[in-house]
């Protein structure tokens, strides 16, 4: 299920944005991109993410700086002295070997790799982690939201959509009788034209396969478990929860009971009703990959 939440932080001297994203997926898939230097942080925000989602491909990144650190730049002293004590005996060697150099300057030395750098500080981690943790919360809730709002919505759309596949299915029901006829007065002509041009033929075997097929191409039962899906996807919608994975299911033997209505419709109406099916069905499909 998709959703997006954001938000920043201030615990001096640190400062902080949240960004945390979804996209459909089949399974859980969580994409963190925080801080390694925080121990614990990462575990603590996959833990709260499980408890959240159970379905997704979610993203959740953290942008962490120091306010106090901005363009600052120490010197280091013992490098420097280092430097120092070198650039002293490459101008005495240079001296007793005849060599003029030219005066080092102040800017030379800055340059040097390692003469300048970024201060190093000792942070607690571990209470900036729990201080992390605990603002994720308030993401968390809001990412939450979101996704819950959207879910809002697909439970009305497939509610809608089963019941449009209730009302084809009843449709479907109302046409058995008409149907029966036809395919039972076809099976007598039939019956007929096999006894006129075979001599000899059992009629009582002829009459058992004849009604074997007839069994064969029944409807009923198709019709029984199309509505029985109803229900239970009806059921799933109004129990909330994770129930993306059983609605997957669903679909697969909503889509299975259409096509076998197909083809054994043998009747234009009943095929019709039987493709309106199968356009409805692909429909949820589509839509219940959006549901957790």
């Amino acid at each position: 299920m998709t959703g997006f939440a954001s938000g920043v932080g201030t615990h001096a001297p640190f400062r902080w944005s949240w960004e945390v994203r979804s996209v459909n997926g089949r399974g859980l898939d969580l994409r963190l991109r925080v801080p390694d230097w925080v121990e614990g942080l990462e575990a603590g925000l996959r833990k709260k993410l499980g408890a959240v989602a159970a379905r997704g491909n979610i993203t959740c990144n953290l942008r962490l700086t120091r306010e106090d650190q901005d363009g600052a730049l120490a010197v280091n002293t013992a490098h420097l002295d280092t430097v120092l004590a070198a650039l002293h005996k490459i101008e005495e060697r240079a001296m007793d070997a005849g060599v003029s150099l030219a005066p080092s300057k102040a800017t030379d030395i800055v340059t040097m790799r390692g003469v300048l750098e970024q201060p190093v500080y000792q942070d607690d981690a571990a209470a900036l982690c729990a201080v992390l943790l605990a603002d994720a919360d308030t993401v968390l809730a809001d990412f939450d939201a979101m996704r819950a709002e959207e879910g809002g919505a697909l439970r009305d759309v497939l509610g809608a959509q089963l019941e449009q596949v209730s009302d084809l299915t009843r449709q479907a029901a109302d046409m058995v009788p008409a149907r029966a006829d036809a395919m039972a007065q076809t099976l007598r002509d039939n019956l007929a034209r096999i006894l006129e041009n075979t001599e000899g033929a059992d009629q009582d075997r002829v009459a058992q396969e004849l009604a074997l097929i007839a069994v064969k191409a029944d409807i009923t039962e198709e019709i029984d478990r199309l509505h029985a899906h109803v229900t239970a996807a009806q059921a799933l919608l109004k129990g909330g929860g994770a129930v993306g994975r059983k609605l997957d299911f669903l679909i697969q033997e909503f889509n299975r009971e259409a096509n076998t209505l197909c083809s054994k419709a043998q009747m234009k109406e009943l095929t019709q009703v039987g493709l309106a099916l199968k356009a409805v069905i692909d429909q949820m499909r589509e839509q219940v990959q959006n549901v957790e």
